[in-house]
């Protein structure tokens, strides 16, 4: 199986991530879609943290059904900061793909992908892709592949932000996650 790993905070997981996910898996040929939901990510803060745990219920209930998505759980029970390389590493041994796997990082983290964890390894181990996500320019002294994705101008710190202040954003993620984020109260304000 050709495989597409797609890491983030899932916080919580909306329709952007999910549509992006699908078009870079379609342009470049691959059969299923690996998320991953980070631990700590290293290079931006989480914001409103609900915890890892439910961050991967709503994940899970996002795609639950849907074969061609995964969720693995990897960078959470490895605990601590989560580095790509360390995930990628994994998803060669645990998943066995066909050839590399296409990894997916938004142009607004390009031009910062050199200051990753073993950068260079990651390119290694897996196709470097770059996916649209606010049109940022970017330098990359890296090999890698410009994805021609739609743009959904939806941001987990909005949707966030929306709940806290009871703006409407049920629309903006999916149905089951909005299902979990109000059966939990997740995100509400005190």
């Amino acid at each position: 199986m050709r495989l597409l790993v797609l890491g983030g905070t899932f916080n919580p997981v909306h329709l952007g991530h999910l549509v992006l996910a699908e078009e870079v898996a379609w342009e470049f040929g691959y059969d299923r879609v690996l998320l991953v939901p980070a631990s700590i990510p290293p290079h931006k803060a989480l914001g409103a943290e609900p915890g890892p745990r439910v961050r991967l219920a709503m994940l899970g209930a996002a795609v639950d059904g849907d074969p061609r998505f995964i969720v693995d759980d990897c960078e959470l029970k490895r605990g601590g900061i989560s580095y790509s390389v360390e995930t990628l590493a994994h998803v060669m041994e645990a998943w066995a793909p066909e050839g590399k796997p296409g990894f997916v990082i938004g142009d607004d983290l390009a031009e910062g992908f050199g200051t990753w964890r073993n950068p260079a390894r990651i390119c290694e181990l897996a196709d470097l892709i770059v996916a649209r996500r606010g049109g940022a320019s970017f330098k990359l002294d890296f090999p890698y592949k410009r994805a021609h994705n739609m743009i959904l101008p939806i941001s987990s710190t909005d949707i966030r932000t929306r709940i806290a202040s009871g703006k409407p954003w049920r629309r903006l993620v999916p149905t089951a996650t909005a299902n979990y984020i109000e059966s939990h109260g997740t995100y509400r304000v005190a």
